[in-house]
């Protein structure tokens, strides 16, 4: 309602209509504080324009309601009262102009509703095409399921429309906007009127754009789509969208949010540059928003649900004035406030001004008038919830308040709280009262409810007394079978609308009481065709009540159901057994009726089952609508099936339970009708059965003949019973179903899909044909699965009665519907059965004639046998043949057609000899033949005696086999066969049927005489084959030819199909099967057993043998591969027993291996070094001899022991899932393992274990004492010590073994480098003799020797200095030449040779470095370490000392303590102030020096020195060398772990230092702890494989310049390296004086600060004390102190981060991550991820290394090493997408450095991953550079490792046959002549030897 204004003058204008808001469209909104002050004096803000508008609006408004008033006053005063209070109530006031205010609230009634008034209601229900909204003042409306939502563009949305898409978006209860589309036309009554409307957002937003939307606004959208974050919303307009993150979605609404679901929310912000609005559906916060005063808002865009802020203006008689949003008024109804129940002065209550919270509840832009409601539950965006339900009956209601002329507001009793209710005047009593005087406020009443306003929460009640009487009051009171009285109040053609009798003349919705139809046909027992002369309007009358359903009700008033006192049937489960009630007949047929019950309950009673008499009518005894009493027989609730019988005592017969569909049975034919045969059963004396014409003969044109001559008495040997009917059995004579008795069903559960079962057509219609198996199981041929080619009318190819082949195409257990295929292409006959049965019925025709006749049995075909050759005499010439008689058969004729005339000239009466090729016995007809070649074959025959006649008769026949395909001759055609002749079998006659039991009306292929046809021997002859051949045409065995039949073959079974197949061939692996019309498949031999554990399962089946086999999978084979088809079947016991719904499951075979599952399986191939088994039907097997046996015989004799079809039993140990392969092992994997895919078995060795016992292959004798090489997997080897050879201590343990050899060993070690490679050590020794005697007994350990422990050893190693031995493969000892024996040695090296076994003593033992020095001395040993640690006792810390020098080296000099045998170091670092740089050149041996003593270590003989100024001149200070590069790993326990370069000596320069350190031993020791292996974890992305070792010591400089400055390099390097390694050992020494306190480590720091390893080793101490926090801020503080030059040092600090980030971060990931980004900053960003790559692959984080390798490839792309990093990553793993990765490198790579990238790939490949691939790059490289030396010698080496002797020769040859520099080619044929030695193969050495001398005569 708009706000008045002022008087205006001007004139009425109808351009613009009224009460149209004043251009609010095009003004901004504005909030009420940013709008400027009102002026002094008054004022507006419209135009001019806008004030003249606005008063011709007013004054034609104005007019019109003058003309109004002018009408009602010609009207009676007190009729003018009555209508100008109903106006008054019916009308709409919104504008407000004339400063009239309305008498009452405005209300929405059926009358004043209209197109464009926005409502606000509630769902009350929700249906699948519409929805129902109850809308204020008691209104329903209707919502169309288009008008329900927006399109909106998902596929979700617009599929789900049709079905419960509406339920998903709307619920009961939900508050909704809705917008009237349309209201019925008022011409039709009042109560009937239906408000159509429309929930569409585009509709209640029409007027809504981006511009007018601002922040706090509540609006309503659609969920567009669902994202990872949020909802993309849609407000039904195109213009813009909306976005909810989901973290603020309500939590309190508990439903599930999908697509199309609608929401509300609050407008956050708006993007309007991307027109997205973002919203929020805090629903305490959308239920409690209240908008905001906003200037210029139109009223289009006030929205029903809005809730404002209201100001009372004024009370109304029924209501309350109220003004919102400064512009607008509304009304509030008096059942809209906001006290539940107001009494009569709630009045009082609302004092003008005062405010409150209302929301909008309707929208009249017509009138612009407004209403609102303050109801508390409204107000809190929630509908009331019903306490009442129709129907209730409330005994003390009190009275609220009592409205004059109006009705009563009553306080119904309802728990947990009161429900209000109103009374209508209309409802207080049956007679018109007056309110005041009878109800006061307070008192009680008895009230009924009528209704229910979901949207006020308001009940509608009455008072009347005869609201209270009847048993029916309302549609859900109203039960079937229940007996009713009604009135009726209409009669039409179609029946009577009668009106219950319920007490109520008038509901709440206007409806006048409960109506209900009693149909036509229910108006009387007896049909009627004048139904209103039976029934009067406003009769009552006795009804009883069928159905009710969704408000309908049918009654009826037959007298005999509604005075039957039997329980009734309204439900299927209340269908029990045996129950009797009363029902009426529907529907009539011949095989029964249809019987429905109360609420559409339906039932079916069998002719059986009817009572009828044979023979009797089903007609002449019931008729449609008939009333009958019947018995349920059976009831099936689940699929609604109720069988029925109208014999009330079931009947008692034993010898009727005897015989079931099913049985077969015999009998005496008692009476021949036209169509009809009535049979005496042998096995019944009651019963009899009946068979119809078309049950005669499988065969309709022979049945027909044989109805005709059949005579009672005729005795039947084997009839099936078809079905029961009483006491009558239905019989059948087919020979199609009584031979395939078994396989017949007679229930659903006995089908299987795609199986072929014979059936008899019982009923074709335009759809289809009806196919009926035992009893009454019946199936459905649709048309388009009736016959290969389309045929518009299907009687023309099929008739009633007709035997079929069908096929089961599908089952439905649900339904219990089987449909069917009668195509000829799927159901051909396998068999002649239906050619042999009309050769046999004829035969019983014949008979049967003779004996109508009274004639002489059938004698006369003795002397016809068929190919026999007769004579006979020319009776006739015709013109289409020549007819012969014969003199012993008057009455027996021959027909010689002009094909078999041959070409002979016959005169009449001349003789003639012929061969027989047919003879009809019922025609009593020879057909006979002159052609030479069927006469000829038969003159022997003839001359000769009977007996050896019948002899050869059946050798002619010997070669012909039953399933044999032959060619055949076309002799004669007849009606229904062919004869056919076989040139090939001695011109044999045989016969084949030209149609089938689906074709017998089907057109017949046209044959010709002579014509060549392909067939198949089915039937040799034979008693049961009237002594004929029989066959099958391929024609009709393949089914018509046709496109649509090809493609119906193809796909005509499906897996997990039962069919009966027969076998055609056997192999060792398979047997070839065929099924169906000339399907072939395979029985794998995985498929014949269950577990495959059988030695020979196909032992037992031969050729032609029948089976039945389930259909598994199509295999791989086409079609054209030798007439197969794909087919894989099985004849698995389990998988027979299991049902058709496997399907699924069998049609791909899905087999998850575990590692350690064993297996069986059958040798298919086998060669040297493999057996290939197949495990199942697609899963193949490998087994490696190695793995097959860890016995050498056995291994020797691997051919021998495995053979095509043996069984064998293994254990899976790896799979390759894409080429379905399996590699297995014979012995038992270990538990621990875990499988590998693809080509894991080139990595690991997962199936052994430390102590197994495997097979193996010497593959190389290493020389010297390295041992053996042998070969225990396919790609794996292991090494065997050499003291591992013999169990015993024995002088030459290589004697007995040679090269190809196989052994049994014994694993020792296995050991899993951290590149990927797997180290292996072996045994050869027994394991019961590892801890036996002393004599073999090997110690492993180091803590297992002792001083004075006799040792037996090898010697490794022999220098001037001594020697080395192996004591075990672990444990090597020093000998020195002093203790090499008791005589003087001159010479060692003659003495000792490498491998002598020698016998000692053990000196002394260093546990840390795993030495011992052992003694070959008999005597004891010297006193030595005694008296060296004698002298160590006499040196302090800080002495000053003189002493000679006694070794200069790089990193230090050796000072020879004056007066003592120690020897010091001072380092380099030591000798001065200053640097020095170059020792040697400064320092000489035995140069006298003084130092001092810096430290004394007497646990490990070390003496360190200082040479400094500042220490002789006695100021001392304390350094800490630094280092260049310190990785670290933090441990759990807070250890530190530390990578350095190693330092490491060969045993020769040990050995040469051994005299010094004989007498040094702190250089001895110091040097040793060196040799102890730190863990390291390297920055270099590529160090882990030592690639670049590989290639350094492999390629040799051989270019002819720059030879000095390479070795400068060398040396330079070679320096270097040496420095790094004595600072390591320094630092080794000095890890007693690691600090112990923070104290000391900060004294450390003031001392070096920018040493990285003393930070780390302060972290460290931080972490030990579980103090993360602060080794944190350590890290930090490192960073910040470090110098920013020393970048290395601050990138040990980062890496140091990282690990403890890793460790002890929270989450780790995400804490490293920052880090890393910190790390970004400062380091080399390459370095960076190099170095957090290591991290997460040392701590096997995969998914994150290669995540960052994917990153690294893409911002490092011009990287080596990153490269080669992502390359090593995927050879670790399987391999797979290496080469896509090189080419994506080489891409990137600049072209400089293809050739160290491809080279170092291939070195990957040949290490890691697969040698091909490492092959194939190489050779690409050397086409490419084919004079590289550095290449081939790397391709060299590596083909070396990997120890192909034929390859490697051949590439040597290929190498030395380049066209080279001589100093290049030296350099490869010394190469190729140190293989050669290393071989030992003095033939090929003398080999190159000699290439090498042809090449060096060639440069002369």
């Amino acid at each position: 309602m708009a706000p008045p204004a002022k008087k205006f003058n001007s004139k009425p204008s109808s351009e613009r209509p009224c009460g149209r808001p004043i251009a609010s469209s095009q003004l901004p909104l504005q909030l009420e504080d940013d709008a400027p002050d009102f002026p002094r004096g008054g004022g507006t803000l419209l135009s001019r324009e806008e004030r003249n508008e606005a008063r011709e609006g007013v004054e034609k408004d104005f007019e019109t309601e003058i003309r109004v008033l002018k009408k009602r006053k010609k009207e009676k005063r007190v009729q003018h009262k009555d209508n100008s209070t109903e106006d008054d109530l019916g009308l709409l006031f919104g504008d407000g102009i004339t400063g009239k205010l309305p008498r009452f609230a405005n209300k929405i009634t059926l009358k004043n509703v209209s197109s464009g008034m926005k409502l606000w209601g509630v769902i009350a229900e929700v249906n699948e095409k519409d929805i129902i909204v109850s809308l204020p003042g008691g209104l329903r409306g209707l919502v169309r399921a288009c008008d329900a939502f927006d399109p909106i563009s998902s596929d979700e949305v617009n599929g789900d429309v049709d079905n419960s898409f509406l339920s998903r978006i709307y619920q009961k209860g939900q508050l909704v906007s809705c917008v009237v589309l349309q209201v019925d036309d008022d011409k039709k009554e009042l109560a009937k009127r239906k408000i159509w409307l429309s929930l569409r957002l585009s509709v209640l937003h029409k007027s809504l754009n981006l511009d007018s939307i601002q922040e706090g606004m509540v609006l309503s959208a659609y969920v567009k789509s669902i994202e990872d974050h949020g909802f993309m919303l849609h407000f039904g307009l195109p213009a813009f969208a909306g976005f909810m993150p989901k973290k603020n979605q309500s939590e309190g609404r508990n439903i599930n949010v999908g697509i199309g679901q609608l929401l509300q929310g609050i407008v956050k912000s708006v993007d309007r540059s991307r027109k997205v609005v973002h919203m929020s559906s805090d629903m305490d916060v959308v239920s409690k928003y209240v908008t905001k005063e906003l200037k210029g808002i139109s009223i289009d865009l006030l929205v029903p649900g809005m809730m404002v802020n209201a100001r009372v203006q004024s009370t109304l008689e029924n209501g309350i004035l109220l003004s919102f949003l400064t512009y607008f008024t509304g009304t509030v109804d008096i059942f809209n406030l906001d006290k539940t129940f107001p009494s009569s002065k709630w009045k009082n209550d609302y004092a003008k001004n005062i405010k409150f919270n209302a929301r909008i509840l309707f929208i009249d832009p017509s009138t612009r008038a407004v209403g609102l409601t303050l109801s508390p539950q409204l107000v809190s965006n929630k509908a009331s919830t019903s306490l009442v339900k129709v129907g209730d009956i409330f005994e003390q209601c009190k009275v609220v308040r009592v409205d004059k002329g109006s009705g009563l507001l009553l306080e119904v009793p309802t728990e947990p709280f009161p429900t209000p209710a109103y009374v209508n005047v209309n409802d207080v009593a049956d007679k018109e009262v007056k309110l005041d005087k009878i109800f006061k406020e307070g008192s009680s009443a008895r009230a009924r409810i009528l209704g229910y306003r979901h949207l006020e929460g308001l009940a509608t009640a009455t008072l009347k007394t005869s609201a209270f009487e009847g048993s029916v009051f309302t549609h859900s009171d109203v039960k079937p079978g229940m007996v009713v009285k009604a009135k009726v109040i209409a009669i039409d053609s179609f029946g009577a609308i009668v009106q219950l009798a319920s007490g109520v003349k008038a509901l709440c919705l206007g409806f006048s009481g409960v109506k209900a139809l009693c149909p036509l046909r229910h108006m009387s027992e007896f049909e009627i065709t004048k139904p209103r002369k039976k029934f009067e309007v406003g009769t009552e009358l006795v009804f009883r009540v069928l159905g009710c359903k969704s408000k309908r009700i049918t009654v009826t008033h037959k007298k005999t159901l509604v005075k039957s006192k039997l329980e009734i049937l309204s439900s299927y489960a209340d269908g029990s057994d045996g129950l009797v009630t009363h029902g009426w007949i529907t529907k009539i047929e011949k095989h029964g009726c249809f019987v429905r019950f109360y609420n559409g309950v339906q039932g079916f009673a069998p002719r059986s089952e009817l009572g009828l008499g044979p023979g009797s009518d089903i007609h002449s005894m019931y008729h449609v609508e008939q009333v009958v009493k019947c018995r349920v027989v059976k009831c099936l609730p689940a699929s609604h099936r109720i069988n029925l019988s109208f014999n009330i005592t079931p009947t008692r017969g034993s010898e009727g339970e005897l015989i079931k569909p099913g049985s077969l049975v015999s009998g005496v034919v008692e009476s021949v009708a036209t169509k009809t045969i009535v049979v005496a059963v042998h096995e019944s004396s009651r019963m009899k059965g009946t068979i119809v014409l078309e049950h005669l003969a499988d065969h309709h044109g022979l049945a027909t003949l044989l109805i005709s001559v059949m005579k009672p008495g005729y005795h039947f040997d084997k009839l099936l019973v078809l079905d029961v009917e009483g006491n009558n059995l239905i019989l059948t004579a087919k020979n199609s179903l009584v031979n395939s008795i078994e396989q017949l069903p007679a229930e659903i559960s006995q089908i299987s899909c795609h199986s072929v079962v014979h059936g008899y057509i019982c009923n074709i219609i335009d759809a289809g044909c009806f196919v009926r198996f035992m009893g009454r199981l019946t199936g459905f041929a649709p048309k388009s699965k009736v016959t290969d080619d389309r045929r518009s009318d299907l009687s023309e190819v099929f008739f009633v009665g007709q035997s079929v082949r069908s096929n089961i195409v599908d089952i439905s257990s649900d339904t219990g519907r089987i449909t069917l295929s009668l195509k000829q292409s799927l159901c051909s006959s396998t068999d002649a059965s239906f050619i042999q049965e009309y050769f046999l019925l004829e035969e019983k025709i014949s008979e049967l004639q003779v004996s109508d006749s009274q004639g002489l049995p059938l004698k006369w075909t003795n002397g016809f046998c068929i190919s026999s050759v007769i004579e006979g005499k020319v009776h006739e010439i015709k013109d289409f043949g020549v007819v012969i008689s014969f003199q012993e058969y008057s009455d027996v004729f021959g027909f010689i057609s002009h094909y078999h005339l041959a070409e002979t000239t016959l005169e009449k009466h001349s003789v003639v000899r012929a061969a027989v090729l047919d003879v009809s016995r019922v025609e009593r007809l020879v057909d006979l033949s002159l052609k030479p070649e069927l006469i000829n074959k038969t003159k022997e025959e003839s001359s000769a005696s009977k007996t050896l006649k019948k002899k050869r008769k059946r050798e002619s026949h010997k070669e012909l086999e039953d399933n044999q395909v032959v060619n055949a001759i076309v002799e004669i055609v007849k009606e229904n066969y062919l004869v056919l002749s076989f040139p090939a079998y001695n011109y044999s006659i045989g016969y084949a049927s030209l149609t089938d039991y689906n074709t017998q009306r089907f057109p017949t292929t046209q044959f010709s005489h002579g014509q060549s046809v392909t067939a198949t021997v089915m039937a040799l002859p034979g008693p049961t084959t009237g002594g004929r051949l029989l066959l099958l045409l391929k024609s009709l065995s393949d089914g018509m030819e046709t496109s649509s039949s090809k493609r119906a073959k193809k796909s005509s079974y499906d897996v997990g199909s039962l069919v009966q197949a027969e076998i055609s061939e056997t192999k060792p692996l398979e047997l070839r099967v065929k099924f169906g019309s000339g399907f072939n498949g395979r029985i794998h031999i995985t498929e014949a057993t269950d577990d495959n554990s059988d030695e020979s399962p196909f032992s037992e089946y031969r050729v032609g043998q029948k089976l039945t086999a389930r259909i598994v999978s199509k295999g791989n084979r086409t079609e054209s591969s030798r007439g197969y088809h794909g087919w894989d079947l099985s004849v698995k016991p389990s998988l027979l027993k299991g049902d058709t719904e496997m399907s699924k499951s069998l049609s791909s075979e899905d087999i998850n291996y575990s590692y350690g599952q064993r297996v069986y399986g059958f040798v298919y191939k086998i060669d040297p070094e493999w057996a290939w088994l197949t495990v199942s039907r697609e899963f193949m097997a490998q087994l490696y001899i190695l793995d097959s046996s860890s016995e050498p015989c056995e291994l020797v004799d691997f051919q021998k022991r495995f053979y095509v079809g043996k069984a064998v039993s293994g254990f899976v140990i790896n799979v390759n899932k894409e080429k379905k392969l399996l590699r297995v092992a014979l012995r038992a994997p270990p538990a621990s393992g875990k499988l590998k895919e693809a080509d894991s078995d080139r990595h690991s060795l997962c199936q052994l274990v430390q102590g197994s016992v495997v097979g193996g292959r010497i593959s190389k004798i290493l020389p010297g004492v390295g041992g053996l090489l042998v070969q225990i997997d396919q790609h794996h080897y292991g090494k065997v010590h050499f003291t591992e050879l013999t169990d015993a201590w024995v002088s030459n343990p290589l004697s007995g073994y040679q090269e190809g050899q196989f052994v049994k060993c014994r694993v020792l070690e296995i050991n899993h480098a951290f590149k990927g490679s797997v180290h292996v050590d072996l045994s050869l020794r027994s394991a019961q003799d590892a801890s036996g005697h002393t004599s073999t007994r090997r110690v492993d350990t180091i803590t297992d020797f002792h001083p004075d422990m006799a040792v037996h050893g090898y010697v490794k190693n022999v220098s001037k200095k001594g020697c080395f031995i192996m004591l075990s493969r672990n444990i090597d000892a020093r000998i020195l030449i002093s203790n090499l024996s008791d005589d003087f040695i001159e010479n060692p090296e003659k003495d000792f040779s490498i491998g002598q076994l020698v016998t000692g003593k053990v000196l002394s033992v260093e546990p840390l470095s795993k030495r011992a020095e052992v003694t070959l001395r008999t005597s004891s040993a010297v006193d030595a370490p005694k008296s060296n640690a004698n002298h160590l006792n006499q040196i302090m810390v800080g002495d000053i000392i003189n002493g000679k020098v006694k070794r200069v080296e790089s990193y230090g000099l050796f000072i020879s303590i004056d007066q003592t045998n120690v020897v010091g170091l001072c380092h380099v670092s030591e000798l001065s102030d200053d640097h020095v740089d170059d020792l040697p050149a400064k320092f000489k041996a035995g140069e006298i020096v003084t130092a001092k003593v810096l430290k004394v270590d007497k646990e490990r003989n070390r003496v360190s020195l200082g040479m400094k100024n500042s220490y002789i001149a006695g100021e001392g200070g304390s350094t800490t060398p630094s280092r260049q590069s310190i990785d670290v790993t933090v441990g759990m326990n807070g250890s530190v772990t530390t990578s350095e370069p190693s330092l490491s000596q060969s045993s020769s320069e040990d050995m040469e230092n051994g005299s010094d350190a004989d007498h040094i031993p702190l250089l001895a020791d110091a040097e040793s702890r060196a040799l102890v292996p730190p863990l390291e974890v390297q920055l270099d992305d590529i160090e882990s494989l030592d690639i670049q070792g590989d290639i350094s010591e492999s390629v040799v400089d051989v270019t002819d310049g720059n030879e000095e400055k390479t070795d400068k390099k060398t040396k330079k390097r070679a320096r270097e390296e040496r420095e790094r390694e004595i600072r390591a050992a320094e630092e080794r020494l000095l890890e007693k004086d690691i600090p112990r306190s923070a104290e000391e480590f900060e004294k450390l720091i003031r001392s070096s600060p920018n040493s990285s390893f003393i930070w780390i080793k302060y972290m460290a101490f931080k972490l030990s004390l579980a103090d993360i926090e602060k080794a944190r801020s350590i890290a930090e503080r490192a960073l910040r102190t470090i110098n920013i030059r020393e970048e290395s040092e601050k990138l040990n600090i980062w890496v140091a981060y990282f690990n403890l980030e890793n460790e002890y971060g929270n989450p780790p990931e995400e804490a490293v991550q920052k880090i890393f980004e910190r790390a970004l900053q400062y380091c080399d960003p390459k370095k960076v991820n190099l170095a957090l790559l290591g991290m997460y692959e040392r701590t096997e984080q995969l998914k994150l290394a290669d995540d960052l390798l994917n990153k690294m490839s893409r911002k490092f792309k011009h990287s080596c090493k990153v490269w080669l990093r992502k390359i090593q990553s995927l050879v670790k793993k399987n391999g797979d997408g290496v080469q896509s990765v090189v080419e994506r490198g080489l891409k990137s790579l600049p072209r400089h450095k293809h050739i160290k990238f491809i080279t170092q790939t291939a070195i990957l490949e040949f290490k890691c991953g697969v040698p091909d691939r490492g092959r194939s790059l190489f050779e690409k490289m050397l086409r490419e550079y084919p004079k590289r030396t550095d290449l081939w010698s790397v391709y060299l080496d590596q083909e070396i490792r990997v120890g192909d002797t034929d390859l490697i020769r051949a590439l040597f040859e290929r190498a030395i046959s380049l066209s080279l520099p001589p100093k290049k080619m030296k350099f490869l044929f010394n190469k190729y002549l140190q293989y050669e030695k290393s071989t030992g193969d003095e033939q090929y050495v003398e080999s190159v030897k000699a290439k090498a001398m042809e090449y060096v005569a060639t440069l002369d």
